[in-house]
């Protein structure tokens, strides 16, 4: 949703912050609510002891005067007195229930009602608009009929002139500056804090302007850039609708995600659930349910859309099935709808995957809720999707029903509702790989339809009668429209948006196109290079330009730009590309635009003839020429829907993925699609329905229209005048997504920005009966739209104006190695394999726990260790040693080996990297390598049976050194306190020490002959490491030997020392240490003589 509505306060609050007029007066506001500290309030509002007051509620409530909801000229004991009657209470506003929560209190300011008047500024498509009332109040009636109107251009300045020229004529005289000083600094702060609605009624005018009542919409799409001036804005739901937990949770979700996730609660005891993919379907699932009779039980609308992962998906169906499973049980049982249209580019398996997870989840608790489930999905690797969700079906103990795009879209709800017969079997479209298989598409290619060289008669109405002579001589005057694509149309590609640019030339090499369509992309984030991209079987480069000036002067030919730019450069880089003459047409595809910004893009579009698709759209696909981004979906889509050549039939919807629902819905009707474009689920698209129409209607090969509307705006009443002036006279079924909306008891902001009626007008209703009025085909509802399309269509050929053709084959097309591995058509051997972590879902995992988890069970340095070394948890005495092995081993001194090449290193001015490796390398069987050595003597002695003294006596005979045995500076009347810790701590937590018992009677022996024949550090964490492996109860003897074996404990010691190398390195860069060399002193030069 773009335009929301905030409370009276807060917008109170940025007026009187921000809008810069003398006449303006102070008017401090404090909010109360439930938990309102009485005492507090006073101290920091002190005026609230000394005026005389004002109280009413601050919940978007409109007309409370009328209602009964406001107390004036009170004080403060009055004030509390009449709050805590109303406080908490429930009460009816319209069809609206809902309780009173949120209060303001303002001072009182005494006036006549001769000094009130009524202002409200809102925005058009082509200008802003301030309605104006020389008379304001609770009774000021019909503004819309009685109210004067200025209209300001989006690029003009305001003057104080104009408003008193247009709007003030019946203020008095000695008025008329004041008030034209604030509506001229009102309107600024209106257009610079990116409002969009803002009415005060009244404003009262005596020796300063006060504002009493305050109603406003601020375009929330706008905060990347009014952050700083709005501060923490709060969008309350509307009265009537409570604010849940849930609901504020996906849209925290949503706010951190590049997808769409919504969730509006309606009902929390209904019993028909929704879980929609893409914001059309979630609107047409919800219209179907009401058009079938379960408005009253319909519980939630929501949309996930926007390739959300696996892990989002799962977080959403999990809040969704927690809140559907709460509460009261249904006597009939509760019904779960999990559809969507043919996605464009969501993965659908991936996201079935999260919803799965879900599902199983929550078993027990669907069971008991008796719930049913019912799934219609299409889309990239919908298959394996469908296949899941069926195979989970078979097991999860409720019934589950998945069908996919062989079933119309809408058809499960009648199911579910009981309102149509569930089929036993349903039909099963072919698989993605059979598509890729010359003559595979059908065993039996059937005949198409196409559209005969002969254009309808001109004139002809929809029905195929004639139209007046007004109508055709309106025709006549009427400028033919151009195509905005051909086969030979090229495009730049604004944006490094690979998987986009792979598409479109998959797309054009099925359509037999001799060049690709993308000539080049531009990305300013780098240097130009080139791209490898594939061309049917063949590799080709496709330039990458910094500049965009630079791609336009090496291809002056080409006139198209798709912007995949995000929405805070959006803006900027479409300006830029229009000031370049062989652009011709741009699509813009970032959702969330703010509003000001787009309809600046559409006045400077229409200035220089360019014509724009979206924002926020999917884009446009022209069959046989040119497709726009990820339009249409996947290569089996494109083929199953038959884009890859022609049909006869144009449409122009607003919703993305429903555009590509027309197109399975029409290739299925129908000879195939000429032509479809979605404008974008904005409130101002930058081209509109008719636009489109007329371009359709004037090309002779399209026979017939196909029109998808929707609730909000304005754009379809055009379409009407065209239809009955007889500009449009070729059949065209239309039809208005959102009819459910009158059916709500509060306001639902649906998935689009613009699917918002902010007016009667402007309901789906309305339109859907004045485009059957006009002339239109209009269905029943979306769920009859596929009939009436045929309907129309089948009238067509009857009547000679489509002739049937034989079928042409889809091509044979490759598929991307990838999608196919993706989609599980071929194997392939992995170059590499690991079984410790997992770093591509959602979440990091380490040993498979997630990294959350890691932190919130306090797993620790030695808990970490364990999960990537021994792919599992040990016992926290376990992960407490080994961290303090790792403490142990840290450092020893510079004089050691190790630290003293890595300072060398470091002194000759190497990297980090260079200096630790420095000292990593000498470690070995002479420095730092014995604990390995020790544990598997000892081990090896001590499992053959050998007792101390005859370990030591076969060693001596052997002539080998006892590995872990002596130290040159430590001895047993000088102990080494790390052994000694060590000890200690194994002695005191380990279940059992065996092996560590066994090499001290080792020591006993060798310390007799020699006192400093100790067990020094490496013995004692090698003999401890075995007792630890062996006794902990997480490993088998021969896993325990396995680990000791591939170098366990030999990489404790490294990863210790590696702190403590690393330390030295940082200190001699501290210090400031120049290069080392060697004293001659302490070399000793031994060279032969010669004679």
């Amino acid at each position: 949703m773009s335009a929301k509505a905030i409370r009276e306060a807060a917008g109170k609050d940025l007026l009187r912050r921000f809008v810069k007029s003398r006449v303006l007066a102070e008017s401090p506001c404090a909010v109360v609510t439930e938990d309102t500290d009485w005492a507090l309030l006073a101290q920091q509002h002190p005026w609230l002891q000394t005026e005389r007051l004002v109280v009413k509620p601050d919940q978007l409530i409109k007309r409370r005067g009328k209602l009964g909801l406001i107390k004036v000229n009170t004080d403060l004991a009055g004030a509390k007195e009449w709050l805590s009657t109303r406080m908490g209470q429930e009460i009816q506003v319209g069809p609206a229930s809902g309780k009173l929560k949120n209060f303001i209190i303002e001072p009182f300011v005494p006036h006549k009602p001769a000094e009130e008047v009524y202002v409200c500024i809102y925005c058009q498509r082509d200008n802003d608009v301030i309605l104006f009332h020389h008379a304001g109040g609770v009774d000021v009636g019909n503004v819309d009929a009685k109210a004067v109107r200025s209209f300001v251009d989006l690029e003009e300045d305001l003057t104080a002139q104009k408003i008193k020229t247009e709007l003030l004529g019946k203020v008095a005289a000695e008025k008329q500056d004041m008030l034209a000083e604030f509506i001229q600094a009102l309107y600024k702060q209106f257009k610079d804090l990116y409002f969009t609605y803002l009415e005060i009624n009244p404003l009262v005018v005596t020796d300063k302007v006060y504002i009493l009542d305050l109603a406003a919409k601020i375009d929330s799409t706008a905060e990347f850039l009014c952050k700083v001036q709005w501060g923490d804005l709060e969008f309350p739901p509307p009265f009537g609708r409570e604010a849940f937990a849930e609901e504020a949770y996906i849209a925290d979700l949503d706010a951190k995600s590049g997808a769409s996730l919504k969730l509006t609660i309606l009902n929390p005891k209904g019993r028909i659930w929704t879980m929609v993919a893409g914001g059309g379907a979630s609107v047409i699932y919800s219209d179907t349910i009401c058009d079938l009779g379960g408005a009253s039980e319909l519980a939630n609308y929501g949309e996930y859309s926007g390739a959300p992962s696996e892990q989002q998906t799962y977080e959403y169906a999990k809040t969704l099935l927690g809140l559907m499973t709460k509460g009261d049980k249904h006597p009939d049982g509760k019904v779960l709808i999990i559809g969507g249209g043919i996605a464009n580019f969501t993965n659908v398996a991936s996201t079935f995957k999260g919803i799965v997870r879900a599902l199983r989840e929550m078993r027990e608790k669907l069971k008991e809720y008796a719930v049913s489930i019912f799934v219609r999905r299409g889309g990239p690797n919908y298959q394996e999707g469908l296949r899941v969700m069926r195979e989970l079906g078979t097991s999860l103990g409720v019934p589950m029903h998945v069908f996919g795009t062989e079933t119309h879209m809408t058809a499960i709800v009648g199911m579910a509702l009981g309102k149509r017969q569930i089929p036993d079997r349903p039909p099963m479209d072919n698989t993605t790989a059979s598509f890729l298989l010359s003559g595979s598409a059908s065993s039996n290619p059937p005949s198409r339809t196409s559209s005969s060289s002969e254009p309808i008669a001109p004139g002809a109405t929809p029905g195929g009668a004639m139209a007046t002579a007004d109508s055709q001589s309106s025709q006549k005057a009427a400028p033919a429209k151009k195509p905005l694509f051909s086969k030979k149309s090229t495009c730049f590609l604004f944006g490094m948006q690979t998987k986009a640019v792979q598409g479109m030339l998959d797309f054009d090499h099925s359509c037999q196109r001799d060049t690709p369509s993308v000539v080049a992309m531009i990305y300013p984030f780098v240097g130009d290079h080139k791209q490898k991209f594939y061309w049917g079987h063949k590799e080709i480069l496709i330039p990458v330009f910094k500049s965009m000036a630079k791609a336009m002067k090496l291809h002056p030919k080409t006139d198209v730009m798709i912007n995949f730019a995000s929405l805070r450069s959006a803006y900027d880089s479409t300006v830029e590309a229009m000031q370049f003459p062989q652009i011709r047409t741009i699509a813009i595809i970032a959702e969330g635009i703010p509003e000001n910004k787009t309809r600046l893009l559409i006045k400077q579009a229409n200035e220089k003839g360019v014509s724009i698709i979206g924002p926020a759209t999917v884009g446009g696909i022209k069959p046989g020429c040119f497709k726009i981004g990820n339009t249409g979906g996947m290569l089996d889509n494109i083929l199953s829907s038959k884009l890859y050549r022609p049909g006869s039939v144009a449409y122009v919807s607003r919703s993305g993925g429903m555009s590509n629902e027309l197109n399975n819905i029409i290739s299925r009707n129908t000879d195939g699609v000429y032509e479809g474009v979605a404008i974008g689920g904005d409130r101002y698209p930058a081209t509109t329905f008719l636009d489109h129409l007329l371009r359709y209607h004037d090309d002779p090969n399209v026979k017939m229209l196909v029109l998808l509307g929707e609730v909000g705006g304005i754009e379809e009443y055009e379409v009407c005048k065209a239809i009955e002036n007889g500009r449009i006279h070729k059949p065209i079924v239309a039809w208005c997504i959102g009819t459910c909306a009158t059916m709500f008891s509060s306001e639902v902001q649906f998935g689009h920005a613009g699917a918002c009626a902010n007016a009667e007008r402007e309901t789906s209703r309305a339109k859907n009966q004045a485009l059957a009025v006009a002339g239109a085909y209009a269905p029943s509802s979306f769920d009859d739209l596929d009939q009436k399309i045929n309907e129309v269509y089948s009238q067509l050929v009857d009547e000679g104006k489509i002739v049937p053709q034989p079928e042409v084959p889809p091509p044979t097309v490759p598929m991307d190695y990838n999608w196919a591995r993706e989609l599980g058509l071929i194997r392939k051997p992995a170059s590499f394999m690991t079984s410790i972590v997992d770093e591509r879902g959602q979440e990091l995992m380490y040993g498979g726990m997630t990294i959350s988890n890691v932190f919130e069970q306090n797993v620790g340095i030695g808990g970490t260790l364990c999960l990537l070394w021994f792919q599992r948890r040990l016992p926290a005495y376990a992960t407490k040693f080994i961290e303090m092995c790792l403490i142990i081993s840290a450092d020893h001194g510079p004089a050691v080996s190790g630290a003293h090449n890595c300072i060398v290193t470091a002194r000759a001015g190497k990297d980090l990297i260079s200096s630790l490796c420095s000292g990593l390398l000498t470690i070995g069987e002479r420095f730092g390598g014995a604990l390995d050595g020790a544990a598997q003597q000892y081990t090896e002695a001590y499992d053959s049976g050998l007792i101390p003294m005859e370990f030591v006596n076969k060693t001596r005979s052997e002539h080998k050194l006892i590995m872990g045995i002596g130290h040159r500076v430590k001895s047993l009347n000088n102990p080494d306190q790390r052994v000694v810790i060590l000890k200690e701590f194994a002695k005191a937590n380990f279940p059992a020490t065996p092996l560590l018992d066994w090499a001290l009677e080792v020591e006993k022996i060798t310390t007799a002959k020699k006192p400093n024949l100790i067990l020094n550090v490496d013995g004692c964490i090698g003999a401890c490491m075995v007792d630890l492996l062996r006794n902990c109860g997480a490993f088998t003897n021969e896993e325990a030997a396995e680990y000791i074996e591939m170098g366990t404990l030999n990489a404790l010691f490294v990863l210790g020392r590696s702190m403590g190398f690393i330390g030295h390195y940082l200190d001699q860069r501290r210090l400031k240490q120049g290069l080392y060399r060697h004293p001659w002193d302490d070399i000793s030069y031994i060279l032969p003589e010669y004679n």
